[in-house]
């Protein structure tokens, strides 16, 4: 069901704490370039540095040029005027983060020794653009006001399936095994060990040399289902799964495996900084799983993904969860309201703060359904957030829209519930 997929944009059918801490000192010591460090104790609880008492979040999309660069090849000035500009209407808006996607396939944008420079930039993968986006945004997000996550996905390699189109020198050129075709998509394989590290150093290099306030992740784990496709990871399998009664709970072993460690790693570098992820909004229907959603959703994060993001937050592994809310309050399969109080109900035992993710982008396409074509509707479901005291704050996908508001939907929102 197109409805129950995530963004508009994407098309989808149906070790221990000290051993990690030592290969992050060797990673911190290795870093050059970027911005000077800004030492800073942890809070006494071992998390945050700081943190707004309400999160008002936007997302910008690097993928695809979706928010930023409006188109690849642009000089760097011009990126940079763009970035300035998305970063003035955050600020314009009241909003406090924004989630720099840093990392969308396998790539960079900064000087990473790890994966080449993302062909976002220049049109070519690898091709250095002569100026360092993310430490960029840091400083001018920072001098807004503004704090700055770096949003990265872990294990998507590529929009297509050809690894000869990657970079000479990229990772899975190196390493063909590391990378499964599906979907018409390249994947890193979550189920090889060294995989799973090597994508962790690819992104803590950029929690040790930029003054980030947060890792976050965004909803692809394995890969959405493509109808009629397999996954083919069953050498893998073979290989790594024997001590697990199916494949299933052996690949949510793996992403469980991947977001422990990075946590650890995360928390033994720079205690300050948060670590958090942005799941599809939907863990289990109740119909799967008496603890799941009142929802009949067609994908369900812990059996079609793989990734448990409900133990993820009650084993304190992330600091918060940013689940996409990314439909209507009344829609019958998977209602804003009804999410919002299952997952205000999931962290309530825990330490993990809730914000919830807003589709501000449905609210600009009248292709979406009648509640929709209401300016007023984001208005409402942050209307009824208030009403649980979980949920601390919301982020806007994305800042395409937040600039633009054609339809005044953001504009509502902030003079509804962002007056100071």
């Amino acid at each position: 069901m197109r409805e129950l997929t995530r963004r508009g944009f994407t098309t989808v059918a149906a070790g221990t704490v000290g051993a990690l801490a030592a290969g992050d000192t060797a990673l911190a010591a290795s870093a050059g370039g970027g911005e000077r460090e800004r030492t800073a104790p942890a809070t006494e609880s071992g998390v945050w540095r700081r943190s707004p008492d309400e999160l008002r979040g936007m997302w910008i999309a690097t993928v695809a040029n979706r928010d930023w660069p409006s188109e690849p090849g642009l000089s760097a000035e011009r990126q940079r005027a763009e970035l300035r500009g998305l970063l003035d209407s955050a600020e314009r808006s009241r909003l406090n983060t924004v989630y720099f996607q840093a990392r969308p396939t396998a790539d960079a944008l900064w000087p990473s020794p790890h994966e080449p420079w993302s062909a976002c930039l220049t049109g070519e993968q690898g091709r250095d653009p002569g100026w360092d986006p993310l430490g960029y945004v840091v400083r001018e997000a920072h001098r807004r006001g503004l704090q700055v996550e770096a949003w990265f996905n872990p294990y998507r390699v590529a929009q297509h399936d050809d690894p000869g189109k990657l970079h000479p020198d990229h990772p899975v050129r190196r390493n063909p095994d590391w990378a499964v075709a599906y979907g018409g998509s390249l994947y890193y394989d979550p189920g090889l060990p060294e995989v799973r590290r090597f994508v962790q150093d690819a992104m803590l290099d950029a929690l040790v040399r930029y003054d980030i306030d947060g890792v976050h992740w965004d909803d692809y784990f394995y890969p959405y289902p493509a109808l009629g496709e397999i996954f083919d990871d069953d050498a893998t399998y073979r290989r790594y799964g024997g001590g697990f009664k199916d494949l299933a709970t052996w690949r949510r072993h793996n992403i469980d495996s991947l977001v422990r460690e990075t946590a650890a790693r995360v928390r033994a570098v720079k205690p300050w900084v948060r670590f958090g992820v942005s799941p599809f909004g939907v863990w289990r229907n109740q119909a799967a799983d008496p603890r799941g959603s009142r929802t009949r959703a067609g994908v369900q994060t812990y059996d079609d993904l793989y990734a448990d993001t409900r133990s993820w937050v009650r084993n304190g592994w992330i600091d918060y969860v940013l689940p996409q809310l990314y439909w209507h309050i009344g829609f019958a399969d998977a209602d804003y309201a009804v999410l919002a109080d299952w997952w205000a109900e999931a962290v309530r035992p825990t330490r993990a703060r809730l914000f919830l993710g807003e589709a501000l982008y449905k609210a600009i396409d009248p292709a979406q359904p009648e509640p929709w074509q209401d300016p007023a509707e984001l208005s409402r479901h942050l209307r009824h957030a208030r009403r649980l005291p979980e949920v601390r704050g919301h982020a806007f996908f994305s800042a395409k829209e937040v600039a633009s508001d054609p339809t005044g939907a953001m504009a509502r929102v902030i003079r509804d519930h962002y007056t100071r």
